[in-house]
């Protein structure tokens, strides 16, 4: 399994703006073949940071995210909207268990 984890910072008086291209996202992508999680949530103490958690079966499903259409209209959009910071970090996860 494929977990990345990580931040997208856009300027705050432009959130209003990505809320419909951010939804449109996590709906493509939740409906992928691999997808196990995938979800931005916006930090409540810092305007504009958007956390986000993904999950993937495995290398070829996230191939196949990063090659999709709405990748690419995700990928404009931020384009449009500004973004002014990505941090965005891939764990391959071996042996996962819940606590």
């Amino acid at each position: 399994m494929l977990c990345i984890m990580g931040t997208i910072r856009l300027p705050a008086d432009r959130m209003a703006a990505a809320r419909a291209p951010m939804a449109a996202m996590i709906a493509a992508t939740r409906d992928e073949a691999g997808c196990l999680e995938y979800a931005f949530a916006e930090d409540v103490l810092d305007p504009g940071l958007i956390r986000v958690s993904e999950r993937w079966t495995d290398q070829q499903a996230l191939d196949a995210h990063a090659a999709s259409a709405h990748m690419r209209a995700w990928r404009a959009a931020l384009r449009e909207i500004g973004v002014l910071d990505r941090d965005l970090t891939l764990y391959d996860i071996g042996h996962p268990r819940p606590l």
